[in-house]
């Protein structure tokens, strides 16, 4: 396991933009990482999250805000890597009474992996979009309409759980609901993207130091800064269809009807006014928390996933976390874990796993509690979900989270 070391709201050196912390013990490297981000000549503020590790360029967990300018690898290479939640019609009581059939909505509606597709592809108004915005998604199409409607790797799943609204603040009344829940982004399309304009933004820098390589900017008035903005965009809207297709392949399998949609990216830069001045604001593993604005932040496939209104802080660049965090890397995880705790503690949650890798067990993530507590002054939960029934890609798949 990596060094730890307990962590107070830090400030940069001087010649650094500023940044604040939330979190203890969080990963030495990962706090690092946010030390180089924000002494990117571009950045002007920073965040990082309890949920934070260690990433390529900016930490997963890290929030950075810059002046005209993005930085492909502060986006992630999953581009707008994002979760959807529908809240059904259906009760929560087939979870026991009739799992077979939940089952099998899955199992039939869902593909998970590296190149995973439909042998009859999904449909979907994006794919009549402008693919012509950069040579990536122009060459890109025809892939990214064969996984229309897949999961990647890594961390994505698609799950069944039950949501208890506590009030009718969301819409419904109280209670406890059947609802779906997916976790995935923009598949291979967005791997390539990233790559590319990567690569381009690392050759107009060349002269950075090794330890900000992968933090390598595109000016957004340049033509390549326009080109992956440009492509950013469409990548949001590709990932928003792949949930989408998703959930309406999988509740039409069940004759369900949708009481309640609630989704955000989490890999992603906005333009947003902070401090007075426009920034485009990296989240790489953060979740959008301005005032009143709706988030899921998920735990692990045996704990709860939250769902929450943003606070509107300041401080966060109005971020959040976007999960529980992991505390060990995959390698460290097959190493040295095994399914026998993992499975006990499914069982002790009332979690049935379809598949999955060792390297997502509950072992491999911080305690979601607590990474709720330490973000109180940046979002508040108003419903949770409680996951049963979970289908993630099986093992031996190569991770592309």
């Amino acid at each position: 396991m990596k060094k730890k070391r307990k962590a107070t709201p830090t400030v940069a050196a001087a010649m650094s933009a500023p940044w604040r912390q939330w979190g203890h013990d969080l990963d030495d490297n990962a706090v690092e990482q946010m030390r180089h981000a924000c002494a990117v000549p571009v950045a002007v503020r920073g965040a990082l999250m309890p949920d934070a590790h260690v990433g390529y360029g900016l930490p997963i967990g890290g929030v950075l805000g810059t002046r005209n300018a993005v930085i492909p690898y502060a986006v992630g290479v999953d581009i707008a890597c994002r979760v959807k939640l529908t809240v059904t019609d259906l009760p929560p009581a087939l979870l026991k009474e009739d799992v077979d059939r939940l089952k099998r909505a899955l199992e039939g509606e869902t593909r998970f992996g590296v190149g995973a597709s439909f042998s009859k592809r999904r449909e979907h108004p994006v794919m009549d979009g402008d693919w012509l915005v950069s040579p990536v998604t122009r060459a890109e199409k025809d892939k990214a309409w064969a996984q229309l409607g897949t999961s990647g790797s890594g961390n994505h799943f698609v799950e069944f759980g039950v949501f208890e609204a506590p009030d009718d603040g969301l819409g419904i009344p109280a209670g406890h609901y059947l609802a779906l829940l997916s976790h995935s982004g923009s598949r291979g399309t967005g791997y390539a993207v990233c790559a590319h304009y990567s690569k381009l933004a690392m050759k107009r820098h060349g002269k950075l130091p090794p330890e900000l390589r992968h933090l390598a900017w595109l000016d957004l008035d340049s033509q390549e800064g326009r080109e992956y903005w440009a492509a950013m965009q469409l990548m949001g809207d590709y990932a928003s269809a792949n949930h989408g297709c998703i959930h309406r392949h999988v509740l039409a399998a069940l004759g369900a009807q949708r009481l309640v949609d609630i989704e955000n990216h989490h890999n992603f830069a906005w333009k947003e006014t902070h401090g007075g001045e426009e920034l485009v604001v990296h989240r790489k593993g953060a979740t959008p928390a301005g005032k009143g604005v709706l988030g899921v932040i998920p735990g692990t496939m045996a704990t709860p996933t939250h769902i929450v209104r943003g606070l509107g802080s300041a401080a966060s660049l109005e971020s959040a976390a976007h999960g529980a965090g992991r505390v060990m890397s995959r390698k460290q995880a097959k190493r040295t874990l095994n399914w026998k705790e993992g499975r006990a503690r499914l069982a002790a949650a009332g979690v049935t796993l379809l598949s999955a890798g060792l390297d997502e067990a509950p072992m491999v993530y911080k305690d979601i509690a607590a990474v709720m507590a330490a973000q109180r002054d940046l979002v508040e939960t108003v419903a949770t979900f409680h996951p049963k029934l979970v289908k993630m890609a099986p093992e031996g798949e190569r991770a592309e989270d």
